[in-house]
């Protein structure tokens, strides 16, 4: 979760310094430093939203996987059963 949250910031400081680099104006100028925190703590909230979401897709995908393997270990039985019965029958009719 850390290094998710780490590159956002980072990312965020990036996208600061690509503005001021598009502008032409002077990374580091003494009035306008309040934004690199600014920008790098946008950038670190959406990496902690994006690993939520992360999480909460990979809870649902295995949820449906093993609701999946079920419903495939329920029809195997199934099948299995009604293979067994039909030998018998054909068994006892022989």
């Amino acid at each position: 979760m850390v290094s998710r949250v780490v590159f956002w910031t980072g990312f965020g400081f990036v996208v600061r310094f690509w503005q001021l680099g598009i502008e032409m104006r002077p990374f580091f100028n003494r009035k306008s430093l309040w934004a690199y925190p600014l920008f790098g703590g946008v950038g670190a909230s959406f990496g902690y939203w994006m690993q939520g979401v992360d999480e909460r897709q990979t809870k649902m995908l295995q949820e449906r996987k093993a609701a999946i393997l079920e419903k495939r270990a329920r029809k195997a039985a199934r099948q299995a059963a009604a293979t067994a019965t039909a030998d018998a029958e054909g068994a006892v009719v022989a």
